[in-house]
């Protein structure tokens, strides 16, 4: 049930001059959208574009999304909403939403941080709207320096090993509102603002930014979702810096010495749908499928073309008196080497899965996931856990 304010929402467009010109600017949106992708596209076909750019921001965000492969863009409505669909924001509704996750992979070597909060702003009695910041890191610390083990009469010294960082930072500033809304549906549309920030050591350094646009619908079972990451394409330029020692040892062992760098990730489309139901007075049921589309070229997905690439994520999630809920998901459908296969001929489908549980106890949320980091047949699982808080909120940030 939709709360009072909501009611009050309750106009048809036909006859409200104020929806109506929320109706072109919608019109006018997708034309814009459109025209932006065609560029995209067409700019890619110049080689512009690196393919694997910023892949950090494709992990995920909440051990619920992970535990569900990553299908999130229709359903999402609290601070994560930052991450993977902020129309989503326009669902929070008198609650403001603080999010954490701690993940580690690869036995502890990469480190993946991520914090969110989010809080409804404006007069909710003429408009629904929410304002998000998220924070992510993902970095493997401790790297060995090893540039100057060898002395120059050719010993080796390993008091000359220093170590470095190479991290990898994202600031989203994400805002959702919604479009129209009455007791059945919600329409909403949202925006990320994002700054990139890479760093390796003090050797390069880069900075980017970029823009996301999105769009969230949502009824009672049925929900569709369709975000445009880097929809401007986000642009990372990087700065090289290396002392005349460094520079000496990396062209006596034939290495390059780069000076700058300039890469573009290109827009990528997703696109969900969702259907929710209770069971019966205790157990309620969410399925949900996403659309991953890219357009750089040819990739190792379940549809691949030279224009056109699809990977699609399912996530299912069973929820129990709205206390335990249990979830799974795969995600990342690849073409590989059939295991114990001794010729290097035989493939087959692989996929990354994903499962996990959530325990709601009052305004918080304790989410758990198992998930792997290569395929349904990989030992390299990693275990993340990330915790949720809402809280009711009274003063609105205007």
């Amino acid at each position: 049930m939709r709360s009072n304010i909501q009611r009050n929402y309750q106009i048809s467009i036909s006859n409200n001059p104020y929806l109506l010109a929320l109706d072109f600017r919608f019109i006018s949106f997708a034309k814009s959208l459109f025209a932006i992708l065609l560029i995209a596209y067409s700019l890619e076909g110049n080689g512009q574009f690196r393919k694997y750019s910023n892949e950090f921001m494709n992990i995920g965000a909440g051990a619920r999304g992970l535990a569900m492969g990553g299908a999130q863009i229709a359903t999402t409505e609290d601070s994560y909403a930052g991450f993977w669909n902020p129309a989503g924001l326009s669902e929070l509704r008198g609650h403001s939403s603080y999010s954490l996750m701690h993940a580690e992979y690869f036995a502890g070597i990469g480190k993946y941080d991520y914090f969110s909060a989010a809080s409804p702003i404006g007069d909710p009695a003429r408009a629904t709207m929410g304002l998000g910041i998220s924070l992510l890191r993902f970095a493997v610390d401790d790297i060995p320096n090893t540039l100057f083990l060898v002395e120059p009469d050719g010993t080796i010294n390993y008091n000359n090993i220093r170590s470095f960082s190479s991290a990898d930072y994202a600031l989203l500033i994400s805002y959702g509102q919604t479009l129209y809304s009455d007791s059945k549906q919600n329409f909403s549309f949202g925006t990320n603002a994002k700054v990139i920030h890479r760093s390796v050591g003090e050797f390069a350094k880069a900075w980017g930014v970029g823009l996301d646009a999105a769009l969230q619908y949502r009824s009672k079972k049925i929900s569709f979702g369709l975000v445009v990451r880097d929809i401007t394409s986000t642009y990372n330029a990087w700065r090289f810096s290396f002392t005349e020692k460094e520079k000496e040892v990396l062209y006596l062992t034939n290495n390059d010495i780069p000076v700058k760098s300039v890469e573009l990730t290109a827009p990528r489309l997703y696109l969900g749908v969702a259907y929710n139901t209770d069971l019966n007075e205790k157990f309620s049921f969410l399925g949900e499928m996403n659309f991953e589309m890219s357009f750089d070229g040819k990739r190792n997905v379940l549809l691949s073309s030279k224009y056109l690439n699809m990977d699609p994520r399912i996530g299912v999630e069973l929820n129990y008196a709205k206390t335990v809920a249990f979830r799974m998901g795969i995600y990342n459908f690849q073409k590989g080497l059939k295991d114990g296969d001794t010729t290097n001929l035989s493939k087959v489908w692989i996929y990354q899965p994903g499962v996990g549980v959530g325990f709601n106890i009052k305004q918080f949320r304790i989410d758990y996931a198992f998930t792997n980091l290569a395929n349904q047949s990989n030992p390299l699982y990693t275990h993340v856990f990330s915790l949720h808080l809402r809280m009711p909120t009274k003063k609105y940030i205007y």
